[in-house]
């Protein structure tokens, strides 16, 4: 592994190096130029989304007896049932380029080990920029040093991030049966009465761009050159977004539901534990009913996590 210290010219006009803090600057601006258009994306579709299916569980009432002279018992009226919803709702897009050839002359250049001014290889820049820009991207925060990745929130709206579906579209719902809408007069009840506990939100962050002090380059008359802004955020956004879709060193991002960093909330799947609340209705002399409805506390059956993963 080579960090390097690209040569920049200093307020003298003079050759230094740059600090690390100059470096870490650079990397910061990689982030923020991937989020300006990013490589891997996310999506929010109606159904069959590529990451996979996640299910949200709740109870249901149990059907209804009826007997014509006594009212059912308890043994033989239907219990409580669990009614499953699948949601399928975010694809992952993979959008490949060639970046800029590296010609020997393409990065910053740097004092080597005999003081001698040479320009960065690409190892040095990945070791240097654009590793560090991807730890940063798939580490488990959700600042602007993650900008252009993603993350789960209970509600639409979050501060320094974009609801991916533009229309606050939840991509899971946790749901439970609604126990106030039971009731023995009613008998018989709907079977399915849910309510929604809490929706969840893919969000995108949004990037912030940063100062940096733009480093030197060897040009082709073999001349010293600051590079100009454009150019140089042109060549590293290349990079970055190749790096991010198709690495060779284990740099590569996706996203998924079973490996890597969690990402924003949990998406839980909570469903009531009761056993079922048995209730009975008269009607008339020849009409005697019973129905078991959904009851309990609140437990979590699952909870399931976005995450980003580096390969």
């Amino acid at each position: 592994m080579a960090v390097r210290q690209p040569l920049y010219y200093n307020g003298s006009n003079q050759l230094q190096a740059m600090s690390t803090s100059m470096v870490t600057e650079i990397v910061t601006q990689l982030v923020y130029q991937y989020s300006l258009s990013p490589s891997v994306t996310l999506s929010v579709v109606s159904s069959g989304g590529t990451l996979g299916t996640l299910t949200d569980t709740r109870l249901q009432a149990g059907a209804q007896s009826t007997s014509a002279s006594s009212t059912p018992s308890e043994g033989t009226t239907a219990e409580p049932s669990s009614v499953s919803t699948n949601y399928a709702k975010i694809s992952e897009t993979r959008t490949t380029l060639t970046p800029t050839t590296d010609t020997g002359k393409t990065w910053p250049a740097y004092y080597n080990s005999s003081n001698q001014i040479q320009a960065m290889t690409l190892q040095d820049v990945k070791d240097t920029f654009l590793h560090p820009a991807i730890d940063l991207l798939v580490s488990g925060s959700t600042t602007t040093e993650q900008a252009g990745t993603y993350h789960i929130t209970t509600s639409a709206s979050s501060s320094g991030s974009v609801e991916v579906s533009g229309a606050n579209t939840p991509v899971f719902l946790d749901t439970r049966a609604n126990t106030s809408l039971y009731t023995a007069g009613g008998i018989p009840e709907t079977l399915d009465q849910p309510t929604t506990i809490t929706n969840f939100y893919l969000q995108k962050i949004t990037g912030s761009n940063t100062t940096y002090t733009l480093p030197i380059f060897v040009d082709g008359s073999n001349n010293l050159q600051t590079y100009p802004e454009a150019t140089f955020e042109s060549l590293i956004q290349e990079w970055i977004k190749h790096t991010a879709v198709s690495s060779s060193d284990g740099y590569s991002i996706s996203y998924g539901y079973s490996t890597g960093t969690n990402r924003g909330s949990g998406m839980t799947d909570t469903r009531l534990n009761g056993s079922g609340n048995y209730q009975t209705r008269f009607v008339g002399a020849d009409d005697y009913r019973a129905q078991e409805f959904p009851d309990g506390s609140p437990q979590t059956i699952n909870t399931y996590y976005l995450k980003i993963n580096k390969s």
